[in-house]
């Protein structure tokens, strides 16, 4: 478990290998990694966009940037948690991810009154048969 936590912001990443979905045959590596963000702050928070990087051992590192997290941006109060699940294939079963959210701050109005940025820690994606 890899935890952040940036302005009042916690991130916590767990990654698991998916062998049902590997297909070794063609070095395709599956994982899923869950995230858990919790406001810790005292202010209102929306998640507007996110930016990755893709760190794959045996290929060019990528770089994914777009609006929210699995289609979504979602608000939270103080004191709230958002959880999702997303995917990411390696064609050599050995990388890492990290990254970062850009967050506004939502005043008592509605009005978005500043931007920050929220570090997600880096989490390692392995496949231990890659290990021996």
């Amino acid at each position: 478990m890899n935890v952040a936590i940036t302005k009042g912001i916690k991130i916590t990443v767990n990654a698991l290998f998916r062998s049902d979905l590997t297909q070794l045959d063609k070095n395709l590596y599956f994982f899923n990694y869950s995230i858990k963000i919790e406001n810790l702050s005292h202010n209102r928070v929306q998640l507007i966009s996110r930016h990755w990087k893709i760190m794959d051992s045996l290929a060019p590192t990528r770089i994914v940037e777009g609006q929210g997290v699995i289609g979504e941006q979602p608000t939270l109060e103080p004191g709230e948690t958002h959880i999702y699940t997303s995917g990411c294939d390696l064609s050599s079963g050995i990388g890492f991810m990290e990254g970062y959210y850009n967050f506004v701050t939502i005043n008592d109005q509605g009005e978005q009154t500043s931007t920050f940025k929220v570090n997600v820690p880096r989490f390692i994606l392995e496949y231990n048969g890659k290990l021996n």
